[in-house]
């Protein structure tokens, strides 16, 4: 299966993150153009894929987590933690999950 999908996890309980605002762009165009907008459910995924396959074309894309909505945290690092990715086959599958807290987030290429 091919396109992008995500997850989010609260690093500090090892639980899914559900309600946190998450967006998909093309910043191959100026300005970057929006592809997709989603919330996480329960289990810390989006309840449709942030891009679907048919959409997936090589190019890069940056992935927008607003950490802070949930978190609330008025010391914390970040208020949106964004990951840039490219796609170099729009054929493969792309899971790219968030691992964070109010003070720490890290990625990595899922399967």
């Amino acid at each position: 299966m091919a396109g992008v999908s995500t997850h989010v996890l609260n690093i500090t309980t090892g639980r899914p993150i559900g309600g946190m605002h998450i967006e998909l762009y093309d910043v191959s165009t100026s300005p970057p153009t929006l592809l997709t907008d989603n919330r996480s459910n329960a289990d810390g995924r989006t309840d449709k894929m942030m891009l679907t396959p048919d959409a997936t074309k090589v190019g890069t894309y940056e992935l927008r987590f607003h950490v802070n909505e949930v978190f609330k945290a008025p010391d914390a690092l970040s208020e949106v933690a964004t990951v840039r990715f490219s796609i170099f086959d729009p054929a493969q599958h792309y899971h790219v999950p968030m691992l964070c807290s109010p003070w720490f987030f890290s990625t990595y290429r899922g399967s």
